[in-house]
């Protein structure tokens, strides 16, 4: 699986102008891709994020559910979410940042599945430089992957 190290993104910056049915970037806060002490890389907030705002969203290879599982199956680390019973998207290749968002039992932001889409809202305010962390609730892990979040009364296993 690739790895990105000290990717910068800023949205707020002016792109160049886009092409007829191209989406624009998913992202509406600037999100860095550093080490995490949680695990592997992590997505950080590059500027403040206000509670209740969206963050981003993460684009990836759209597949069937039956796929997905079979492309988790014996991986430690994936980059897929399940959209529905049916279908599910593969980030592995995506530019994304927010596709490093890591695991917490105590998470700073909330991702959302929204008309296909897989957007990350943030859950209080969140500074710059700390890492930006959901709730992954059900895994493929079946409980048998040790949860390092470190959170005050984390459940230990995802």
């Amino acid at each position: 699986m690739p790895q990105l190290h000290a990717v910068d993104v800023h949205p707020a910056e002016p792109s160049a102008p886009r092409a007829k049915g191209q989406r624009s970037d998913p992202q509406k806060f600037a999100v860095d891709v550093a080490p995490s002490r949680i695990d592997g890389q992590g997505a950080f907030a590059a500027e403040p994020i206000p509670a209740r705002r969206k963050i981003g969203e993460i684009r990836g290879e759209p597949i069937s559910v039956r796929e997905a599982r079979r492309r988790a199956k014996g991986q430690a680390r994936i980059m897929i979410v399940e959209l529905s019973d049916k279908r599910a998207i593969d980030a592995s290749a995506s530019s994304d940042p927010l596709r490093f968002t890591n695991h917490c039992c105590v998470p700073n932001a909330v991702l959302r599945i929204r008309q296909g889409r897989v957007e990350f809202y943030a859950m209080r305010d969140v500074a710059a430089g700390e890492e930006i962390t959901v709730n992954y609730g059900e895994t493929h892990h079946e409980g048998k992957l040790r949860c390092r979040c470190g959170a005050p009364g984390c459940i230990g296993r995802l």
